[in-house]
């Protein structure tokens, strides 16, 4: 993927090496539609792999102290963290090739978003912060930790990346390359899309309505599931725009997105498969959608709740 000379946006702040980040904060993020993203997943079977220990103990731990049984990569706020201190970045904070990348798939995503989202839905783009932060930090939905994965927190329209998350996709998970990481990048930005068409606070109310963890779960994968084909719509229109993408790329992306589909985790976390339990969808689903965004390059495209 093509993006050393493109520019950097000036919308990252970065905390990494702010040892003041997190303190004294939980695990992951109560209420609404948070929960177990897929980071989180991740890092449980991994340290429940290498304590020799079953995996489901961990991760159905995880999920009691969080009072939820799916997550999402996007983090509602408990009511009493709604003023959360999202703190600052250092004057010393470092500038290194992780940050150049990550500022420049940022400033990709603006760059596109900016025509797009007017164009095809009539609605002016605002930018998100994307804050790096290692370990733990603060959001405005509560704690950010390692843990929990990337994620977009809609309170303080930002996301929050560690990106140690990018050694495991390559270490792991059959991912790496600069443009499956850009993807996760982009994955994130669909989320700040979703919530600038309303679409978030839209399913946060269904879940909050609705009979049974299953039924929530499936509008946590039509969210995810948009993200996903979001993400797409802006690697085909910045591929139009600048011709970013070389070959092999779009294999890069699709095995990430193959590895870390509900059903993949939690084979390989040595569970039953149990599709009412997704929440960010299969391997063949995530793939499906992140295509449809590739190949259409419009977000009338990424109805995932109307199939």
């Amino acid at each position: 993927m093509k993006w050393e000379d493109f520019r950097q946006s000036d919308n990252i702040e970065d905390r990494r090496g702010d040892s003041g980040g997190g303190g004294g904060f939980s695990l992951p993020i109560g209420g609404g539609g948070g929960g177990l993203g897929i980071g989180t997943m991740i890092v449980l079977a991994i340290i429940a792999y290498a304590l020799g220990i079953d995996p489901r103990i961990l991760i159905g731990g995880a999920q009691m102290l969080n009072g939820a049984g799916g997550g999402s990569s996007y983090s509602q706020p408990a009511p009493q963290q709604r003023a959360a201190n999202t703190g600052t970045a250092g004057a010393g904070a470092p500038v290194d090739q992780i940050r150049r990348f990550v500022s420049a798939v940022l400033a990709e995503n603006e760059d596109v978003w900016t025509e797009v989202l007017p164009a095809q839905k009539g609605i002016k783009f605002v930018p998100s912060t994307l804050v790096l932060f290692s370990g733990e930090t603060r959001s405005g939905c509560g704690a950010a930790q390692a843990a929990m994965g990337p994620f977009y927190c809609p309170v303080d329209k930002k996301i929050y990346l560690d990106t140690a998350f990018f050694q495991e996709m390559q270490r792991k998970y059959g991912g790496g390359g600069d443009f499956a990481y850009a993807y996760v990048v982009a994955h994130e930005m669909g989320h700040h899309i979703e919530d600038q068409l309303g679409i978030l606070a839209k399913v946060q109310q269904r879940q909050e309505a609705a009979s049974s963890q299953a039924e929530s779960n499936k509008w946590s994968v039509g969210i995810e599931l948009m993200a996903d084909c979001l993400a797409g719509v802006w690697a085909a229109n910045a591929d139009r725009k600048w011709q970013i993408l070389e070959k092999g790329d779009v294999e890069k992306a699709v095995a990430t997105a193959q590895a870390i589909g509900d059903d993949k985790l939690q084979e390989a976390a040595g569970r039953r498969i149990v599709p009412d339990s997704f929440t960010h969808g299969s391997a063949a689903m995530r793939v499906q959608w992140l295509q449809t965004g590739l190949q259409s390059g419009q977000i009338d495209s990424c109805n995932t709740f109307g199939r």
